[in-house]
């Protein structure tokens, strides 16, 4: 072996690989010695954690991965009426637990042997009123030393393979020999002429954190001796993902808050003019807060860089509109970027209302606008006639030009990509005398995120808060009701109505089944009409619609000429008709936790008592006959709506219940996809790793020193998507 590198050398080298073997971990990403060092296990066996199968029938509520051990006692290739299945039965001294398989039907077959020692992972469902396995995972036990090293409370790792693996004797037995051998040759530094791993974290941040240094880290996440040694390998691993993303967030605050930005001093006239004779109302305390701290960034000279977070209702337009006084007072122009063409028209229409009386030129820009019109908005918006811009996209456009921006807000970050706020403030780049000024950036959102997520999404940001809702407010009243109670929920509407009030019927659409949804909607939209409430005026919206039609479907909304209206999609986040207080929701169990809360927060706006009417079939409600995990899991999110309308507390309850992979829907373009951390339960890991890279960042900020160039280089050599993701430069 010439190499003398873990990065450089071949995996095909190591004893008992090869070319073929090679090629197969190719497949999973397994190129170098390093690589498979890299590899690690998915999970253990350990005799403290193997279910009975007795125990079988209880674990499939649970919804974890469980383990079973014991010997196959048949292996049957059933017909059914849709096909062919494989049904394993594994039993042990409590009982046998049945595994299915619908796929691979051969291949498997030929695995499993009568009388052989197995262990079944995975979770537990019902079929046909029986507890299984569905594709479970699988490890042989054959081997003598496996079976003294679970009986004698040792922990047996558990590989990852795939088909290509499986075929060169890379299953996960294969894999764990393998590895095996190099952790007794490398680590050990038997081989002398391989180096060992250099820990590319300073050993001051591993003392500060009670890391354990990386070659042990990895005999330990591979082979440990205890369940204590497993958790240690594990920490420092979690730390190490969490510690390189928060350096990269580091990187990005430091970067932007190194560079000048306008002072905004002034803000004697049209703010005070806007809050003592314009506005309606007086701010809350939260919001008076809020803007404190806004204008101490303003002042700074200093980039502001700050997430708003309030809920639905709490009054974070108001403070977007003052901010934006505060940068025309300081001769700049203002952006505001919402993430839809009806949300932009109905924020410029309620900014507008307010600026016509201030004399301040507000323009919109969206897509749907003529080319004449639209090119004399670019005139206004590059000569600084326009000093507020509200639009959506298409205000990130090439063509668009900026006398002066700056200050850039974001509307619902969430529903943006990072990507997309950075090309706003790229707008507001420009020459301050010679100095290069950076804009000031506001980013807000109605959707409340746990902390743990703010702090990975938004690591770069300060963070504000509106914790308190206008007075005058009353809380939703939140029920859950099934298809037995739908006369007397028409009869409920009907008096809303016929005393002056409007109400939503809300309809889910899963992408699947688009025109299924849009069918069922309609047709219900046509019976509701004609057949429920003939003498009101329903109307209708869908996504089908063009911007435009939902433009008119929502104005007559809001002009009450509509009194009932049926939407087949969500009702788009921060349409305000403070008129409406009914909301009935149909097939509410489809929905996410967030989208219920965001849907119920388009009523209660006014000052009558509003209602939110979650229909759903009845186990939901009553908790009985419930048959799976995810049943459970359904009736605990909307038990959720009718206890609170905390929208933080849901959102904690959302994340627990969906995990942090799906608490935003879909990924935010580039953004680090975490293999060992876990953002729910790795709180405490998460807040020491940011502490330190912030520290390390601080000190030397572009990572220089000697002592940091194994950061440098990891970030440089594993992270080229998030660097261009977070674009520190």
């Amino acid at each position: 072996m010439q190499c003398n590198t873990f990065d450089e050398m071949d995996v095909k080298f190591l004893k008992g690989v090869g070319p073929r073997r090679a090629e197969a971990l190719s497949t999973v990403g397994v190129y170098t010695v390093k690589d498979l060092l890299f590899y690690f296990p998915r999970r253990y066996l350990d005799r403290s954690k193997i279910l009975q199968a007795a125990d079988a029938a209880e674990a499939a509520l649970a919804n974890q991965e469980v383990t079973f051990v014991g010997k196959i006692e048949s292996v049957r290739i059933l017909r059914t009426r849709k096909g062919r299945i494989l049904s394993v039965h594994l039993r042990d001294d409590s009982g046998t637990i049945e595994s299915i398989w619908f796929n691979g039907i051969n291949y498997f077959s030929k695995i499993f042997k009568e009388g052989g020692f197995s262990a079944f992972s995975g979770k537990v469902s019902l079929y046909r009123d029986r507890p299984c396995l569905f594709h479970p995972d699988y490890d042989s036990l054959e081997e003598e030393s496996d079976w003294q090293l679970l009986n004698t409370g040792g922990i047996i790792p558990v590989y990852s393979s795939t088909e290509n693996l499986r075929r060169v004797g890379l299953d996960s037995r294969g894999l764990r020999r393998t590895i095996f051998n190099l952790i007794q040759n490398v680590l050990n530094n038997q081989t002398q002429s391989i180096e060992l791993l250099i820990d590319p974290l300073p050993i001051e941040i591993r003392q500060e954190n009670n890391l354990v240094e990386i070659n042990s880290a990895l005999r330990q996440i591979h082979f440990p001796e205890s369940e204590s040694e497993l958790e240690s390998a594990r920490r420092r691993f979690k730390f190490e993902e969490l510690f390189y993303l928060q350096v990269l967030l580091a990187i990005r605050r430091s970067a932007i808050k190194s560079s000048p930005s306008i002072v905004m001093r002034n803000y004697d006239n049209l703010t005070r003019r806007f809050l003592h004779e314009i506005v309606p109302f007086p701010l809350t305390n939260s919001q008076k807060q809020v803007l404190k701290e806004i204008v101490s960034d303003l002042k700074s000279g200093r980039p502001m860089m700050r997430l708003l977070q309030g809920d639905v209702g709490s009054g974070k337009t108001v403070v977007a509109l003052i901010s934006m006084l505060i940068a025309v007072e300081n001769n700049c122009q203002a952006a505001f970027m919402a993430p839809t063409e009806i949300l932009a028209q109905q924020h410029y229409r309620t900014i507008k209302g307010f600026l016509d009386q201030l004399q301040v030129t507000c323009s919109l820009l969206i897509g749907g606008l003529k080319p004449t019109e639209r090119r004399a908005i670019y005139r206004d918006i590059e000569t600084g006639v326009s000093k507020i811009v509200v639009g959506t996209h298409a205000l990130i456009q090439e063509r668009v030009r900026f006398h002066n921006l700056g200050l850039a807000i974001v509307d619902e970050q969430h529903r943006f990509g990072v990507v997309q706020r950075m090309m706003l403030q790229e707008k507001g780049r420009g020459n301050d005398g010679q100095e290069r000024t950076e804009p000031h950036l506001l980013v807000m959102t109605a959707t409340p995120i746990p902390r743990t997520l703010a702090l990975t999404f938004y690591g770069d940001l300060d963070v504000s808060v509106i914790k308190e809702l206008p007075g005058g407010r009353r809380p939703v009243r939140t029920v859950l009701r099934s298809d037995t109670d739908r006369m007397q929920i028409y009869r409920f509407i009907r008096d809303q109505v016929i005393a002056g009030r409007q109400a939503y019927i809300v309809y889910p659409l899963v992408k699947e089944t688009e025109r299924f949804d849009l069918r069922a909607a309609s047709e219900s939209f046509v019976r509701l009409r004609d057949e429920v409430f003939p003498d009101l005026k329903v109307g209708l919206i869908h996504g089908q619609m063009t911007e435009l039609e939902k433009e008119d479907v929502m104005l007559a909304f809001k002009q009450n000429k509509i009194s009932i209206l049926v939407a087949t999609t969500v009702i788009e986040v921060g349409i305000d008709v403070q008129n409406a207080t009914v909301m009935v929701i149909e097939h509410a169990e489809r929905f996410g936790l967030s989208q219920l809360h965001q849907l119920r927060g388009r009523i209660g706006r006014g000052r009558h008592q509003s209602y939110c009417i979650l229909m759903t079939d009845k186990k939901y409600i009553s908790g009985e006959n419930l048959q799976s995990h995810d049943e459970f899991i359904t009736r605990e999110r909307l038990q959720a709506m009718i206890q609170t309308t905390d929208g933080f507390k849901i959102s904690e309850i959302d994340l627990r219940l969906r995990g942090p992979g799906e608490f935003f829907g879909p990924k935010q373009s580039g953004a680090p996809n975490l293999q060992m951390a876990n953002l729910i339960t790795d709180a405490d890991i998460l807040s020491i790793s940011r502490k330190s890279a912030f520290a390390l960042v601080a000190s030397d900020p572009h990572l220089r020193k000697p002592v940091n160039a194994q950061i440098r280089f990891k970030l440089l050599s594993n992270y080229k998507d998030s660097l261009e993701f977070l674009k520190a430069n």
